[in-house]
């Protein structure tokens, strides 16, 4: 009986061809009306929502997507006012531990060097872990930076963060 070697070999092209396809496909991302270049692993969504910032209403901005299992973003706000940079960045950073539940002992925080960025405050790299609303473990790993009025939160949260994906996400980072 003749067998249907066309079609075999049409279904194991299909497979090699999914089994070849990147978990992440990198692309360079600019949220609208800044300077900031970064790469995102798949295409982002797109979303504004008021929110309060440093004693008043603030529009952020949010690119985001979900690949590989760990969720990518970044969300920019202008305050209007370099001074106010600060305590809002502090203020965001100390939020986003506390939604992550990262307990004490759970968080380290360094500098991040970021040509063009605000000198004051300085740019900074969260790493955490802690959990997510339904009790599951996660963990995030965080920029915050500022360059003028425009503050920056860039975020990765997985189940368990990949060194090399961190590094390719937070290493493309930059102002033109």
């Amino acid at each position: 009986m003749p067998r249907p070697t066309g079609t075999l070999s049409a279904a194991a092209a299909l497979l090699a061809l999914a089994a070849c396809s990147p978990v992440f496909n990198w692309r360079e991302v600019r949220p609208e009306n800044t300077r900031l270049s970064l790469l995102l692993p798949c295409k982002p969504n797109k979303a504004q929502k008021m929110v309060p910032l440093g004693g008043q209403p603030s529009t952020l901005s949010m690119l985001g997507c979900d690949a590989g299992g760990a969720t990518f973003a970044v969300a920019v706000a202008d305050l209007g006012d370099a001074e106010k940079a600060a305590p809002v960045l502090a203020q965001w950073q100390s939020l986003t531990l506390a939604n992550m539940k990262a307990g004490p002992g759970t968080s380290q925080v360094l500098p991040l060097k970021l040509p063009g960025a605000a000198a004051e405050p300085p740019a900074s790299r969260v790493f955490a872990q802690g959990q997510r609303a339904d009790g599951t473990a996660v963990s995030g790993q965080a920029a915050y930076f500022a360059q003028g009025s425009q503050v920056f939160q860039v975020v990765m949260y997985a189940a368990q963060i990949t060194p090399e994906v961190a590094e390719t996400f937070f290493s493309s980072l930059k102002f033109d």
